[in-house]
């Protein structure tokens, strides 16, 4: 007897992006699976339902949960009174400082898996959901930081004048940083971007852009062997922020993307930073969901300043651009439940010594298993950085090209000598 996979419609809940696409509802039913699709999921995504149902999905409501031996989903599920035990369910479920849902799925019987979590191995590139969306993220919030300057990006010259082009600063260079430079440079901005890791400087000069730092000896040190960033001394982090605050006064628009898993968002730009900006200058904060890089941010909303500089804090970024987000996303996700697939049986095999199942798996049998949530993990690395293979990708795309075609996220991954490493 097949194993049935349901994918839920998360646009109600205010998440416009789907866990499935046409392409990977007819893979996962060539794994043996029978796929039900829940009507309007991928509404949002620009996929109707009868695209779904010409891939080999049924088209159900939410009550079809209840039937599933495998739930795909982009955020953690709320509700889990429609879940039948056994069920393993697979989403980002943001599970740091939410332990009391982390608990609930273990009390449900879930076998509950967090794409976030996925190691930063070549085996599982193409599973990377933070690169995959933190790519978008880097994109989209270029986009929104032109929309509200209100003015050109490139340089113009005219018969009527010059018309000077945009500086935009980048602020952490992980695959959403890489993607921005990218994308701001495209759009003809001056491009510059500053990070705490020595390797990213040669990725940030590949797309054209100029690297800002305190280069002095600790700032050549400031990589551990795995490619994570050092916390760095307060001597270092003062004459940082010295250099910053100077070259964030002559900037049209700052992004930030620094994101710490597990912890608040370190603050990047103080609210002198802002006052120093010129009227309509704009700062787009990607970690506003985290409490942001800027002091000031707002979640959900577009903050203007006394001196008129707006600060952007958009939420779920990624599913600004959704139509894009959930095919990746769908893709992710088909890789990953492809591995958890026995070959004979076809159905889901649970294996806690594998690689990947053990990065992601969160509760299991009626228990938290993750060690992280079951008070045996150590503390979250410091950053989270992309991997070697996602940073050649966008550094190749380069500055006025499209992006090469990743093998995976968040978008994130730097320097064509970089380490490798992962990236909000």
């Amino acid at each position: 007897m097949s194993q049935t996979v349901f994918v839920p419609n998360e646009g109600p809940a205010g998440e416009p992006r789907v866990a499935a696409s046409p392409d990977t509802v007819r893979r996962i039913a060539a794994l043996g699976f029978d796929v039900i699709v829940e009507a309007g999921a991928g509404t949002l995504s620009r996929i109707p339902d009868a695209d779904f149902a010409k891939a080999g999905a049924t088209i159900g409501k939410a009550g079809d949960s209840a039937k599933a031996d495998v739930v795909l989903r982009v955020r953690r599920p709320s509700d889990l009174k429609g879940y039948k035990s056994g069920a393993v369910v697979i989403a980002m479920m943001d599970p740091y400082g939410n332990d009391a849902a982390v608990q609930a799925m273990a009390k449900a019987g879930l076998t509950a898996f967090t794409m976030e979590f996925m190691p930063r191995i070549t085996r599982a590139q193409v599973m990377d959901v933070l690169s995959s969306q933190a790519n978008l993220a880097g994109y989209q919030a270029v986009i929104d930081g032109a929309s509200e300057y209100d003015r050109a990006l490139p340089m113009m010259m005219t018969a009527a004048g010059t018309v000077p082009a945009a500086k935009i600063f980048i602020m952490g260079v992980g695959v959403a940083g890489l993607q921005a430079i990218a994308t701001a440079r495209r759009l003809g901005a001056v491009v510059t971007a500053t990070d705490v890791r020595p390797a990213v400087k040669e990725q940030v000069a590949s797309l054209g852009a100029k690297f800002i730092a305190v280069e002095d000896e600790e700032f050549k040190q400031a990589e551990t062997a795995g490619g994570y960033a050092k916390e760095m001394s307060k001597e270092y982090q003062a004459k940082q922020a010295a250099l910053t605050a100077d070259h964030i006064a002559k900037q049209d628009i700052v992004i930030t993307t620094a994101l710490i898993p597990g912890r608040p968002a370190p603050k990047l730009v103080s609210a002198a930073m802002v006052a120093s900006m010129k009227p309509g200058s704009v700062l787009v904060d990607l970690a506003v969901e985290r409490g942001g890089n800027v002091e000031g941010a707002e979640a959900g909303k577009i903050v203007t300043t006394a001196n008129g500089v707006k600060i952007v804090g958009h939420t779920n970024v990624p599913g600004r651009v959704a139509a894009s987000a959930s095919l990746l996303y769908a893709k992710n996700l088909f890789a990953f439940l492809e591995t958890l697939v026995d070959k004979e049986t076809k159905a889901v095999k649970i294996n806690a010594e594998d690689e990947l199942q053990k990065a992601t798996m969160l509760t299991h049998g009626g228990q938290v298993v993750h060690p992280a949530f079951a008070g045996k993990a150590e503390a979250p690395a410091k950053h989270v950085e992309p991997s070697t293979i996602e940073a050649k990708t966008v550094a190749k795309a380069g500055a006025g090209k499209a992006p090469a075609k990743g093998p995976a996220k968040h978008v994130e991954k730097p320097a064509a000598k970089a380490k490798k490493k992962g990236d909000a």
